[in-house]
């Protein structure tokens, strides 16, 4: 273990149940893994947060659950930021950086229901609620006989809209639920093969100032290399896509031996479209290997798609 026994650092996250989950897991690891160090945990208010009734992609986009603690971080009112990575926009702010990140939970989605038992299983014209234009379009290009809703909220409120009749159906990540111990709920774990997950799902970031030592110093023995290398491939997939909340967008990186292996899809939203690529390489050249993937499926959607 690092001696960071000086260091106090204040950790920033939403309030959430979810991301309270993940920050105090990250804040009992670097106790765990560094001598005598302390930790504080700052919840930060977002705009994701307070805007309840709308798609982000109808205000502003995934970034509105990073803003303000972004702020708080680069105006030294915290040290680190924990997030999840499939809400970290695909540029951070200057002055930041991902500084580790935890293993990766099951990335998988879970489709959630009380009268099917898979999602195949959904009769014609039944609802299904989600704020993800990434699930709609999946969704609405295997079963164009459904219905899609918007559903907001957290993990705990989308789950008491779906017992209150709202919706007939939602589908939420596998490791969210795991993190809060509500795996109870899933129906179905449904297959990348039928759902793709999004981008970085299951993984955590750890969001840290550039040239911020000890705070580098103590963080470091969090990162999973294995994680990081698959975030980082899907991440540069992503980047080739200039992808936002906007474009429905999914990706899957595995590692086998010394081979990455990644998954990339790209839709339209009514899901009538739908292109579906996979590209293997080195895993040293994993950045590499997620461009190359997003420009060729950048190429595959009309020329005014991603603008």
């Amino acid at each position: 273990m690092k001696d960071v026994s000086a260091t106090s650092l204040k950790i920033g996250t939403r309030g959430s149940p979810l991301a309270l989950a993940q920050a105090h897991q990250v804040r009992d690891l670097l106790i765990a893994r560094n001598d005598g160090i302390a930790a504080e945990i700052v919840i930060i208010n977002t705009t994701g947060d307070a805007v309840q009734d709308r798609r982000l992609s109808e205000v502003g986009g995934k970034g509105l659950f990073t803003k303000e603690i972004q702020e708080a971080l680069l105006d030294g009112r915290i040290d680190l930021a924990v997030h999840s990575m499939k809400d970290v926009e695909t540029w951070l702010p200057d002055g930041t950086a991902i500084g580790a990140v935890l293993e990766r939970e099951d990335p998988r989605d879970a489709f959630i229901c009380g009268t099917a038992a898979s999602l195949d299983a959904l009769a014609a014209g039944a609802v299904i609620g989600t704020s993800s234009l990434r699930r709609q379009a999946q969704i609405l290009h295997r079963r164009p006989d459904l219905r899609v809703e918007t559903l907001r909220g957290n993990v705990q409120t989308r789950l008491r809209k779906l017992d209150e009749g709202v919706v007939d159906a939602t589908l939420l990540a596998l490791a969210g639920l795991k993190r809060l111990d509500r795996i109870d709920v899933a129906t179905q774990l449904i297959d990348p093969e039928i759902m793709l997950p999004a981008v970085a799902q299951g993984a955590v970031g750890i969001e840290i100032r550039k040239g911020d030592a000890d705070t580098v110093q103590a963080i470091a023995p969090l990162n999973h290399e294995p994680t990081a290398i698959r975030v980082a491939a899907e991440r540069a997939m992503l980047a080739a896509l200039d992808g936002s909340c906007h474009t429905p967008i999914a990706g899957l990186a595995e590692i086998k031996g010394s081979e990455i292996n990644l998954t990339g899809l790209v839709a339209l939203p009514d899901g009538s479209a739908c292109h579906r690529l996979a590209r293997s390489g080195a895993v040293a050249d994993a950045e590499a290997v997620g461009a190359d993937l997003g420009a060729e499926l950048r190429s595959l959607m009309p020329a005014d798609f991603f603008t």
